[in-house]
């Protein structure tokens, strides 16, 4: 190397893992990830005028200083013990130590460089005074963490990690980029105390850029390696920044929002406005970041109020895109299928939005994948193994990229348009690795949480929490439901407002369909009629025996109509399907079942047949004596009809909502859908059919156990169980009317005043439940992030192997691939199609697994074993073969079960 140069030069940032002759130096990484930060934070862009708004300073101001920052946001990587990491260094680098150990990461070994070292060192060689050098530890912290966790603040000596040269090395480096970023800055400004406070709220954003920064970054087809030194300035001015630009170029520009020009235009198949979709045409709209909360009975129209409130939000400037988070990987895919023939229509026809859906099951168009606003792209770069745990790895910013590209979960962060799970936003506010880059994803987006009543207490904590954040950075928020009890809409509506900083309105109204909007200079809360189709009676029916259920399916059989019957559990579903297998008067093809047991590849055949069933487009012929037995699976924004609805005692919400899938549609006598303007459905007076124990005014203990086990594990207040029963059969009323009754009836099982009646009996039982949603919002309080705190350790619970959940069930479960043993070979379930392996997986209960893994001889847990080390999708999850001996425990037609049958 030409002594000319400095030491910094004989440091490598970037490796191929494949050619050790081949490796980037350490600086000119840190200038490309630095150049990507110049170019992604022109101040030009809304991205730096709405962050440096955020915090206070000028557009100008707040690039060159964060562009510096991420300049040394790799300083750890002067650490000897990361350099010995290559095992074949060029004799141009400096010479590994076998007395330094990496055993901790570079992002955290940067950070204590800073704080135990550069800092006092530095202050002396810049003209600045020592409270700058305080000041921007706490901007180092944001871009050291750029790895998608905040680094350590404390826990070892960097005497361990770095040799005298190696200090002196960053020490040389640091100077040498503040000369060329911050030579004319002003430091002073750094020193505004309310700019401290400011950062902590804006700290989340810069993280998240500061990764994608640094991920661009590390794209070797654009940043290719160089290892030949040369002045920084010169490496600046003809690689990094050139390279930068192409990089950001090649990602699809942000397409124009069209301008919003009626119903007709955005859903040219509605004639007539529904009232809750007038009212989100002509509702005024505020010029910052606004909570609407639509509530109106199923079949109202709410998705297209919501999706016309969106496209008026976009087409003012108030938003940037739209994530769509539903409660279930079905609802999921069924907003997908909905959202693919609108969401284009949202931006001017010549632009190509993305839509991505997000979750394990999602299988994108060739379209589709073209439009992602960030290209996939295979990558060769050395990975950073630190202790002597194998399992203990740290990926490269270019593995972690591939690792997170080949996630399209998280990708649908950053599309312009995204569906998925509400678990999927969820994560940006857990101490989840690089939650940073999910909140970037979210910004300014409008976030629309459909099914908003249909989460537990621990998922109904995170999400305020998330409507918080989201608010706080800049984004609208829209929240659907049917049947939203009055303290829950309070509590979304003060955690919107905590997030933008305003006073919350106080909220009483009673009036039912209600849309309630803020901040608004008009009406906070508006009483909307609904449209006539969905205005009607449904009689209640109590049936209180199984076999006055069987009895009923076999009358509507007779008839030529279809039925579900809605179980609580897959045990119950399962065995009703069994009981009916063996009736004589129905035939084996009209009987079908719908749980979330079975086999991704499996599920999505069901879900796509149940839809064509029973689905808005089916007829007579498609529906004739057609028996569903299901779970839950059915009753949230599938758009399903029945004719006749049995469904097992639930909380009133879930009665209310699953009766929106009865005769949901206008249709004849036998069926057939019917179209014509101001039609009336022919079906009858719809009856729900109420699988129940009498609720009589003196029950005992055993009230509910008794007659269906199941239920009151999954729905354990059995007091409002009880309220539910007792309010919808009472007095031999047996009906109710919506929308007119739908307030009373909530409010009638979840107010303060009805938990006051429920019987004292059931009362242990009940408190316990309530007792149990404290916990639950104790712990999602206790895992969520302080956001309030900043990017920095003390936010959360930062832990490399803990991975917290976003719904309490997810630890009480176990992915497990299925393989079939075929010619002494494992092969994926759904071999032969796409993703074989992701949609070959099935989730059961954990202590299942445990039963059934007991039953894999010890050549076949060979097999297993050879076969996740070949199938890098299969590392992380258990497998399951189908062999002879062990088919028992799954078939496609009954998803998982025991071995004696039995269903779990």
């Amino acid at each position: 190397m030409n002594d000319s140069f400095p030491d910094y030069f004989k440091y490598w940032g970037k490796a191929d893992r494949n050619d050790p002759t081949k490796y980037h130096l350490l600086p000119f990484h840190c200038l490309d990830v630095a150049g990507v930060g110049w170019i992604l934070l022109s101040p030009k862009k809304s991205l730096c005028l709405r962050m440096s708004a955020q915090l206070g300073v000028e557009p100008g101001w707040l690039r060159d200083f964060f562009v510096f920052c991420l300049a040394l946001h790799d300083m750890g990587k002067f650490s000897r013990a990361f350099q010995g990491l290559k095992t074949d260094p060029s004799p141009d680098l400096v010479k590994a130590n076998p007395r330094m150990q990496y055993t901790e990461r570079h992002d955290t070994l940067g950070f204590w460089l800073w704080r135990e070292n550069l800092s006092a060192r530095l202050e002396k060689s810049i003209s600045a005074n020592s409270e700058w050098q305080n000041e921007i530890e706490r901007w180092l912290e944001i871009v050291t963490g750029h790895h998608g966790m905040p680094p350590k603040k404390s826990g070892g000596r960097i005497s361990n990690f770095f040799e005298r040269e190696d200090e002196e090395a960053a020490c040389h480096f640091v100077l040498d980029a503040h000369s060329l970023f911050l030579s004319r800055f002003e430091h002073a400004a750094l020193c505004d105390k309310d700019l401290k406070q400011r950062l902590k709220t804006a700290s989340w954003q810069l993280a998240g850029t500061a990764v994608l920064a640094d991920w661009l970054g590390s794209n070797q087809e654009y940043f290719a390696y160089c290892s030949k030194p040369k002045e920084l300035a010169d490496y600046w001015y003809k690689h990094a920044l050139p390279s930068a630009e192409k990089v950001i170029q090649s990602m699809p520009a942000k397409p124009e929002t069209s301008r919003f020009q009626g119903l007709s235009n955005l859903f040219p198949f509605i004639q007539k406005p529904t009232p809750l979709q007038e009212y989100a045409i002509n509702e005024p709209l505020n010029d910052e970041p606004q909570l609407f909360i639509l509530e109106d009975v199923t079949g109202a129209g709410k998705t297209e109020a919501a999706l016309i409130l969106t496209h008026r939000l976009l087409s003012a400037g108030l938003a940037d895109g739209l994530y769509v988070a539903l409660p279930t990987m079905a609802t999921a895919n069924a907003m997908y299928q909905r959202l693919g023939k609108v969401y284009r229509r949202f931006y001017k026809s010549n632009d190509l939005p993305s839509l991505i859906l997000a979750h394990g099951a999602r299988d994108l168009s060739d379209a589709f994948r073209e439009s992602v606003i960030l290209s996939e792209n295979q990558a060769a770069d050395l990975n950073y193994s630190y202790g002597h745990d194998e399992l203990e790895q740290e990926l490269s910013a270019t593995a972690y990229c591939n690792a997170w590209l080949a996630d399209n979960r998280k990708k649908a962060l950053f599309a312009d348009v995204g569906v998925g799970t509400l678990d999927q936003a969820l994560l940006g506010v857990l101490p989840a690795r690089h939650q940073s880059l999910r909140l970037l994803g979210l910004s300014r987006k409008v976030l629309l949480v459909d099914e908003v009543h249909a989460y537990d207490s621990y998922m109904q904590t995170l999400l305020d929490a998330l409507i918080e954040t989201h608010a706080r950075q800049g984004g609208s928020v829209i929240l659907l439901s049917a049947t939203l009890p009055q303290t829950m809409r309070t509590k979304l509506l003060e955690a919107f407002h905590r997030g933008i900083g305003a006073f919350t309105p106080n909220i009483s109204s009673t009036a039912y369909p209600l849309a309630t909007h803020s901040p608004t200079a008009g009406e906070t809360e508006k009483h909307i009629d609904t449209r006539e189709e969905v205005k009607r009676t449904v009689k209640i029916e109590q049936l209180e025996a199984e076999k006055a259920v069987i009895e009923q399916i076999q009358q509507t059989v007779n008839k030529g109509h279809c039925v579900c019957w809605i179980r609580n559990t897959v045990k119950a579903a399962r065995a009703s399907y069994r009981s009916l297998s063996d009736c004589e008067w129905l035939e084996r093809d009209h009987l079908h079942l719908f749980h979330s047991r079975f086999a991704m590849i499996d599920r999505q055949g069901i879900e796509t047949e149940t839809l064509k069933r029973f689905g808005d487009k089916s007829n007579y012929e498609d529906r004739k004596s057609q028996v569903l037995i299901a779970t839950q699976v059915v009753e949230q924004s599938l758009d399903l009809d029945f004719d006749v609805l049995i469904t097992d005692l639930a909380p009133m919400d879930l009665i209310i909502q699953r009766a929106g899938r009865l005769c949901r549609h206008i249709r004849d006598e036998k069926g057939n859908r019917l179209r014509e303007l101001n039609a009336k459905d022919r079906r009858g007076t719809p009856i729900l059919y109420l699988f129940t124990p009498d609720p009589t005014k003196d029950p005992d203990e055993t009230w509910l156990k008794t007659h269906q086990e199941g239920t009151q594990a999954v729905y354990p207040h059995v007091g409002q169980l009880w309220l539910t029963a007792n309010m919808l059969l009472e007095d031999g009323k047996g009906k109710f009317t919506m929308p007119d009754n739908a307030r009373g009836l909530i409010e009638g099982v979840y107010s303060d005043e009805a938990e006051e009646t429920i019987p004292t009996c059931l009362l242990d039982a009940s408190m316990d439940a309530v007792g149990k949603n404290l916990t639950q919002q104790s712990m999602a309080n206790l895992n969520a992030l302080k956001l309030n705190k900043g990017y920095t350790r003390s936010s959360g619970d930062w832990d490399e192997e803990t991975r917290v959940p976003t719904r309490l069930t997810e630890q009480e479960t176990i992915s497990v691939a299925l393989a079939r043993f075929f010619q002494d070979q494992l092969q994926p379930y759904a071999k032969g199609t796409h993703h074989e392996w992701a949609i070959s997986v099935v989730k059961i209960p954990e202590w299942e697994w445990k039963k059934a893994k007991q039953h894999i001889t010890a050549t076949m847990q060979k097999l297993i074993e050879d076969l996740k080390t070949e199938v890098k999708a299969l590392r992380w999850l258990e497998v399951f073969p189908l062999t002879g001996e062990t088919t028992r425990y799954y078939n496609a037609s009954d998803g998982w079960q025991s071995e004696t049958g039995e269903s779990l």
